[in-house]
């Protein structure tokens, strides 16, 4: 079975539109949408729209709950929420509820967006330098907490990465298909740039007794999105869009 793994669309149809056209000449049997999958100034109910035509298998992410669980005083000081709900309507707000935490795809495979523990933790990234380091393995595996799954798929971090751990397990991060950089100041301020303004997703493939993984770097429209974030006042997104990076 080839699996192709998305995740952090962030309301990016365009660039979901092209991701979704490479998968179809993949051979693919199988698409997991790792979450933050409509939240951002762009195009939140076409992504929807979009999402839900296909036969994908989603979780949650952080900032999808940020959605449906935004208080009026939440969205009062986010003018991006608040373009968002507007333009969902209530279907792709229930759907957002429906999304689980995590997900068991089979006895090797697993799916979280951030740790099994929080979506807002990074699994793999320690950021304390300000930028995205890879954690020590040890680390990465008490923020594991416990799950044993061969294939730990997560997202969150919008970065690339594939890590063998001494438990022999793989976790994968598939980067992010709709922002290539970002800045944030949670747990501190720290920057996460792929340093190129592509979308980004994964394949895996069971070849005998392991897994062949493969990373997508594919170029979309991208001046559309980037017309898209400028309308709504955005210049912050437009720039991470266009350059994938945060500086």
């Amino acid at each position: 079975m080839r699996i192709a793994v998305i995740s952090d669309i962030h309301s990016n149809v365009f660039a979901l539109e092209s991701v979704l056209e490479n998968i179809k000449k993949q051979n693919i049997d199988l698409i997991l949408n790792l979450g933050d999958i409509l939240y951002g100034p762009i195009a939140p109910k076409e992504t929807y729209e979009l999402i839900s035509s296909e036969n994908i298998i989603s979780i949650s992410g952080n900032q999808d709950r940020q959605i449906h669980e935004a208080k009026k005083s939440d969205i009062e000081l986010n003018p991006t929420l608040k373009f968002i709900l507007e333009d969902l309507g209530t279907e792709p707000l229930n759907w957002l509820k429906t999304l689980p935490f995590e997900k068991r795809i089979s006895s090797e495979i697993y799916l979280c967006h951030g740790t099994p523990k929080s979506d807002l933790e990074y699994l793999l990234e320690n950021v304390e330098s300000g930028y995205s380091l890879l954690k020590k393995d040890g680390e990465i595996i008490r923020s594991l907490n416990g799950e044993t799954s061969r294939i730990v798929l997560c997202g969150h971090t919008h970065i690339f990465r594939s890590v063998m751990l001494s438990t022999n397990q793989i976790v994968l991060n598939p980067g992010s298909v709709g922002l290539p950089a970002y800045k944030d100041d949670e747990p501190i301020v720290h920057a996460m740039e792929n340093y190129i303004p592509y979308a980004s997703y994964a394949i895996i493939e069971k070849q005998g007794e392991d897994w062949e993984i493969s990373n997508k770097k594919i170029p979309y429209k991208l001046e559309k999105a980037v017309e898209e974030a400028k309308k709504k006042g955005r210049e912050d997104w437009a720039f991470y869009l266009r350059t994938g990076r945060v500086l």
